[in-house]
């Protein structure tokens, strides 16, 4: 069975069942990939974010080009401000509302719970049950 060519139908259906969608991202204009000393620099990718059960992942699909980083910007220096990596904004909202809890409450919560809200609320609710 694998290997074989499946009907794109069947595909979506299993994943469904598995807990995963997938998403296009449509009109991307460009995606940087930093590390410590280059720059992967993708010029109008394909951009597609994989969601398996609860955690995002983003496809890029292009020919990068890669430099180097300026000194500037290696040396903490930036342009702008940094983003803070963590759960989705939503995700927070929502575990705050279901749980009453503080927002470092949820933020906690949904870092033990590797970023499943459900989980997370699920969580908070058992330890106030215990309390």
């Amino acid at each position: 069975m694998i290997g074989n060519p499946r009907d794109p139908r069947q595909m979506q259906r299993m994943m469904r069942q598995l807990g995963m969608t997938t998403e296009e991202v449509p009109g991307v204009e460009e995606v940087i990939v930093r590390t410590a000393d280059k720059e992967h620099v993708f010029q109008r990718p394909e951009v597609t974010i994989l969601t398996v059960q609860g955690v995002k992942t983003y496809q890029v699909v292009g020919t990068p080009q890669v430099r180097a980083r300026s000194a500037a910007i290696g040396s903490g220096a930036s342009a702008g401000p940094i983003a803070r990596a963590g759960p989705p904004e939503e995700d927070v909202s929502l575990v705050m509302e279901q749980a009453g809890v503080t927002r470092e409450e949820a933020l906690e919560a949904l870092f033990v719970a590797h970023g499943a809200p459900a989980e997370a609320i699920l969580s908070l609710l058992a330890r106030r049950g215990k309390g």
